[in-house]
């Protein structure tokens, strides 16, 4: 089934999402939950990582966005999160298809 635009802004959605540091190039790998404007918060979390209100990025900022995923379902945006996180073949496998995005940023 195809979506419109309108119809999926106006959907609850989850974000999973790559951030990376300037900094030291790092990775960070996270999930948003609280969409109720889509987009407008997301710019919103990424903007918290950036004023140092995430303790786990304060240190490395400034950060910008590489890669994002959209879920209708919380369980499968914290899941995926997971995997990415705690196995690295699915990672790196993530990794290399986003590696020009990785690398521009």
């Amino acid at each position: 089934m195809l979506l419109s635009i309108p119809h999926l802004l106006s959907t609850k959605l989850c974000i999973g999402f790559i951030i990376k540091s300037k900094k030291n190039n790092l990775l960070y790998i996270g999930s948003t939950l609280n969409l109720e404007k889509r987009f407008k918060e997301f710019c919103n979390h990424l903007k918290e990582h950036n004023e140092g209100k995430s303790l786990s990025t304060k240190k490395y900022k400034p950060w910008v966005l590489v890669y994002a995923e959209c879920y209708f379902l919380k369980e499968d945006a914290l899941s995926r999160e997971r995997n990415l996180k705690y196995f690295g073949k699915i990672y790196a496998q993530l990794k290399r298809r986003i590696k020009n995005s990785i690398q521009g940023a």
